[in-house]
C-alpha cells in the first residue's frame, strides 16, 4: 500500500482508541483482501516426466488447495470485517452500558437504541465453496487476543474475536448448546463448561444461556453457525416425489423450536454478530420460521453460485486457466473452449466437482503410458469416478424445482423477498 494511503488510513481511523479493535489489523482494500484470500499451490516441477505415476498421484492432490476468491467472497470478507468492527465500536470499553451487559447485573438488559444488531447469511448449494470462503475469511482475523491488562479487569481479558461451528445434525437446543461449549473449549482451552458437558441431565435453554454469558464476557466478535439446514427435518423422499408440476417443494419441519428462538434472541438482545450459512432449502425455511427475518441480513446476504449462466465468464477467464497450470503429465492438454464445455457439462459448474473431475481425469490418464492428458480422460472420469453425482448434476442443469427437490442440498429457494429487500435498501 502506498505510504500516502497508509497515512490516510491512520488519520481517518474510525475506530481509533478502541482496544477491542486495535489488534484486528488494518482495514484492508479490495486488492489487499484478494491477496490474503488467494492460495496457489506449488506448480508441477519441470521434470514431472521423471517422477513415477504413483508419486505424482499424491502430488496431484495439492490442487485441492487451489483457491481463487470470487467477488462474492471478497464482499463477504468486507461484510464480516464491518460486522466485527462495528459491533466492537458499540461495545466500547469506556461505555457504562457495555459493562452493564457484560457484568450481567441487569438481568433484563437490552442494548441501547443506537446499538444495532448485526446479522448476515451465506447461501449456496453443496460444493459451491461457501464454507471454505467463510473459513478463509475468518482466519484472516486473529481468533484469540490476549490482553494482559484491560479496562475494569484486574487479570486482563481473553478476547474471542470469532467462533465457528456446525449446527449439529439433530438440531436440538441441547445439542446446539453442547456444540457451542465444545467449540469454545477448543478455541480458548477453557474448562469452564466441562461440568455442564459431563452432566447426565441437560437443559437446552439453560445451557445456551450459560454459554451466552461466557461469550459476552469475553467480547465474542462474531458467531458463525454453518449447516443451518440441520435445524430442520427434510420431508421423506416419498413425500417429495408426490409433489406435482408447478407445486412448491414440501417445506422443511422444525426439529426444535427452542434453537430457533435462541437464534432470534441472539440477534435481538445479546449484541453478538451472527453469521449463518447453509443450503438454500435450510435458509429458506429459517427465514419463513423467524419473525423479523430482515435482521438476519442487516449486514449482508451472499449467494454462492456454481459456475453457470452469469458466472460462466469467471470460470473460463479466471478459474480454468489457473487450474490448467496444475497438470501432472509430460504433455498437458490445451485449455480450450471445448474442454471448458465438457467440464461444465459434467459438473454443472460446482467447484468441488470440478476439482474432483480434474483429479479423476489424471487418474485415468495415469493408467496409460503415453504421459498426456486428453478430453476422453475427462469423459471416462465423469462416467466412472463421478457417476454417483450424475443425477444431481443433471438436476442442476435442468433447474427444475421438482428434480432439484430430490436432493436435499440442491432445493431451490424463493429469492424474491431478498431482491425486494436489497432493492429498497439501495433506494433509501
Amino acid at each position: 500500500m502506498p505510504k500516502q494511503a497508509v497515512d490516510a488510513t491512520v488519520v481517518h481511523d474510525p475506530y481509533a482508541g478502541n482496544t477491542l479493535i486495535a489488534q484486528l489489523g488494518p482495514i484492508r482494500s479490495r486488492p489487499e483482501v484478494a491477496k490474503v484470500l488467494v492460495e496457489l499451490p506449488p506448480r508441477p516441477p519441470k521434470d514431472i516426466a521423471s517422477i513415477p505415476h504413483h508419486t505424482r498421484l499424491h502430488m496431484l492432490m495439492s490442487v485441492r488447495d487451489l483457491h481463487m476468491p470470487s467477488v462474492e467472497e471478497m464482499q463477504l470478507y468486507e461484510t464480516m470485517d464491518m460486522m466485527i468492527r462495528q459491533n466492537y465500536h458499540h461495545l466500547h470499553p469506556s461505555s457504562s452500558s457495555t459493562w452493564s451487559q457484560i457484568s450481567g447485573e441487569e438481568a433484563r438488559y437490552r442494548p441501547r437504541v443506537t446499538a444495532p444488531t448485526y446479522g448476515a447469511a451465506v447461501v449456496g448449494v453443496s460444493g459451491s465453496g461457501k464454507t471454505q470462503a467463510i473459513r478463509r475469511c475468518l482466519t484472516t482475523f486473529p481468533q484469540i487476543v490476549q490482553h494482559t491488562s484491560f479496562f475494569r479487569m484486574v487479570n486482563g481479558l481473553q478476547q474471542v474475536v470469532w467462533l465457528s461451528l456446525d449446527v449439529p445434525a439433530g438440531g436440538k437446543a441441547t445439542d446446539l448448546a453442547a456444540a457451542l461449549m465444545t467449540a469454545w473449549k477448543k478455541a480458548t482451552g477453557s474448562t469452564r463448561f466441562d461440568k455442564t458437558l459431563a452432566g447426565e441431565w441437560r437443559n437446552g435453554p439453560q445451557m445456551l444461556d450459560e454459554w451466552r454469558q461466557v461469550a459476552s464476557s469475553h467480547f465474542l466478535g462474531l458467531l458463525h453457525l454453518d449447516e443451518i439446514q440441520n435445524l430442520f427435518k427434510l420431508p421423506t423422499l416419498k413425500i417429495r416425489r408426490r409433489s406435482k408440476p408447478g407445486e412448491p417443494p414440501p417445506e422443511l419441519r422444525v426439529i426444535d423450536d427452542q434453537s430457533l428462538k435462541w437464534i432470534l434472541t441472539a440477534l435481538n438482545e445479546w449484541q453478538i454478530p451472527l453469521l449463518v450459512s447453509g443450503t438454500p432449502d435450510g435458509f429458506g425455511a429459517l427465514t419463513k420460521r423467524l419473525s423479523n427475518t430482515e435482521r438476519i441480513v442487516t449486514s449482508g446476504y451472499h449467494s454462492f453460485k456454481h459456475f453457470w449462466g452469469d458466472h460462466d465468464a469467471a470460470f473460463r477467464q479466471h478459474f480454468l486457466p489457473r487450474l490448467g497450470h496444475y497438470q501432472f503429465v509430460a504433455r498437458p492438454i490445451s485449455i480450450t473452449g471445448e474442454l471448458g464445455d465438457l467440464i461444465l457439462e459434467r459438473t454443472a459448474g460446482v467447484q468441488r466437482l470440478i476439482i474432483a473431475l480434474w483429479i479423476a481425469a489424471h487418474r485415468v490418464a495415469f493408467e496409460r503410458s503415453d504421459d498426456d492428458l486428453r478430453l476422453d480422460d475427462f469423459k471416462v472420469a465423469a462416467d466412472t469416478y463421478l457417476a454417483p453425482v450424475a443425477q444431481a448434476v443433471a438436476a442442476l442443469h435442468s433447474n427444475d424445482p421438482r428434480r432439484l427437490a430430490m436432493f436435499e442440498d440442491l432445493s431451490p429457494e424463493d429469492n424474491s423477498f431478498w431482491a425486494q429487500f436489497w432493492s429498497s435498501v439501495s433506494r433509501s
